[in-house]
């Protein structure tokens, strides 16, 4: 299927993990792709690995001249924007909830959601025709001992993309995918060294891999969810239905 052939997509936090493999997905199915993340070598490994169509501009998530440079870079590259996959995101903290530091807080939030509403923001801004999705996580619905604030945060993703969903429609859909513990470098922590008791508690008796998640973003960009907005998603091999 080529339901992006001429189409552009911008996939933040797109170095590795879920974000590489959504960037590999649309590549796959005919898009240009912009990948974003903090480290260059990392992200020239990734443009190698995608191929002709993808490209990539190294900063952080949380940085207003970082995403400048990106939509300074798309407008020359490609001259538009049609799709915005919003998955950066951070936890740099393990612990109970009360005793995470302040600092940490801030900079999960100014990460996790604000930056997710600027990246949005400037992206209308440069033109953006079609659908986002945000990455948001099953930790929204429930409590996660350990990464408790990342939860609080993923929940506000979700309610960020219900309200974008009803600024920005009809012309652009906004919809999110919450995914469980995906076989990646940033969820580790979640399943190193227990990985067969962690699948344990999952319907399908394993754990998501990046592609598992890249599917179902790929159908919420294209118009097979051409009546879809302001939805989440969950992609969790059946751990809520149990």
């Amino acid at each position: 299927m080529q339901r992006f052939e001429g189409k552009v997509a911008l996939i933040t936090g797109g170095s590795r993990g879920i974000g590489l493999g959504i960037a590999q997905r649309l590549v796959d199915e005919g898009a240009s792709v912009i990948i974003t993340g903090r480290k260059q070598e990392s992200l020239d490994e990734a443009v190698a690995t995608l191929g002709e169509r993808a490209s990539a501009v190294a900063g952080k998530a949380d940085d207003a001249e970082h995403r400048a440079r990106v939509f300074e870079h798309i407008a020359q590259r490609h001259g538009r924007i049609d799709h915005l996959i919003n998955n950066a995101g951070i936890n740099p903290v393990y612990g109970p909830l009360l005793q995470t530091d302040p600092a940490a807080v801030q900079k999960i939030l100014g990460v996790n959601v604000v930056a997710m509403m600027e990246w949005t923001r400037d992206a209308v801004a440069a033109g953006l025709k079609s659908s986002i999705v945000n990455l948001s996580s099953v930790s929204a619905f429930s409590a996660s001992p350990g990464i408790a604030f990342y939860g609080i945060s993923k929940a506000a993703v979700v309610n960020l993309t219900i309200q974008l969903a009803n600024e920005l429609g009809p012309e652009i859909r906004v919809n999110a995918v919450a995914p469980a513990v995906i076989k990646t470098d940033f969820a580790k922590a979640l399943y190193e060294g227990r990985e067969a008791d962690v699948a344990a508690g999952y319907v399908l008796k394993r754990l998501g891999v990046p592609a598992d998640v890249a599917g179902p973003v790929a159908f919420l960009l294209s118009e097979d969810a051409g009546w879809m907005t302001g939805q989440t998603l969950v992609i969790d091999g059946g751990g809520r239905a149990r």
